[in-house]
This record gives C-alpha cells, sequence and structure tokens, in this order.
C-alpha cells in the first residue's frame, strides 16, 4: 500500500511539474496571439457579444494617440475601443481595455485545456525517463565505492 501511494505521488509531482513546463511554453505563444489578434473582426465579435448590453451592435473605434518609447520618448500610436451602438447609432457603452482582457482570456483557455491534456500524456514518459534516469545514476554511484 505503502508503495502505491509513493508512486501516486511521484505520478502527481511530475505531472505538475510537466504541467508548469508546459505551461510556461503554451502561455508565451498564446498571450502574444490574443493581444495580437485583440483588434480583430472575430475578437470583436466574441468579445462584443459578451460586454455589449442586448439590443446592441458592437463596433469598433481607432483614433491616433502617443504612447512612450523605451527611451521615454513619444511616439505615435493607434488606440482602440469597443462600442455598443444601440439601434439609431448612439454609443451605448465603450470599453476601451475590458474587452482586450477578455480576448487574451478567451485565447488563453484553449492554452490552458492543451497544456493539461499534454502534461498527461506525457506525464508517464517522463516520469519513466526520470527513474531511468535516477537508476543509472545509482548504479554507476554503487559502481564507484566498490
Amino acid at each position: 500500500m505503502k508503495q502505491a501511494a509513493a508512486g501516486t505521488m511521484s505520478g502527481c509531482l511530475v505531472w505538475i511539474i510537466a504541467f508548469g513546463i508546459i505551461g510556461m511554453c503554451m502561455f508565451s505563444i498564446a498571450m502574444p496571439i490574443g493581444v495580437i489578434t485583440s483588434a480583430s473582426d472575430f475578437a470583436i465579435k466574441q468579445t462584443g457579444a459578451i460586454i455589449c448590453p442586448d439590443n446592441t451592435t458592437y463596433n469598433i473605434r481607432t483614433y491616433a494617440t502617443t504612447t512612450t518609447s523605451s527611451n521615454g520618448g513619444r511616439q505615435p500610436a493607434t488606440a482602440y475601443v469597443l462600442q455598443c451602438l444601440d439601434a439609431s447609432g448612439n454609443v451605448v457603452k465603450e470599453d476601451p481595455v475590458g474587452y482586450g482582457f477578455l480576448w487574451v482570456g478567451m485565447v488563453a483557455v484553449p492554452a490552458l485545456i492543451l497544456t493539461g491534456v499534454l502534461a498527461f500524456v506525457l506525464a508517464a514518459p517522463i516520469g519513466i525517463l526520470i527513474t531511468k534516469l535516477l537508476n543509472k545514476l545509482k548504479s554507476s554511484k554503487s559502481k564507484t565505492n566498490i
């Protein structure tokens, strides 16, 4: 019984480590994809349906602004604002930031699911690899002690 509990614990530990390592790679890819695509028509359609009130349409408004560069200087930039419009075209609600965070989160969820699946699939091979490595280290240590 003790052996099974130790095996389960080490299997969970391997899964957690695999999840962390794979997650670092997946989220490093998913986050920039979410940021880059946040002004796309598809992203606006998905987030506008969630953020905008019922009986409104959603639109993206862009305008010229400035941002601070890494050197501290001002440089031109484009800002994006999600607008919720009623039937007569009046702006009911504007959201300059929330839709972007929501979209990045919507891109991150599939990355999280894929990370979990990959960690589950790869946990057993990783566990076997670690066991072989530890056994090899043990046997080489015992040979040097003789």
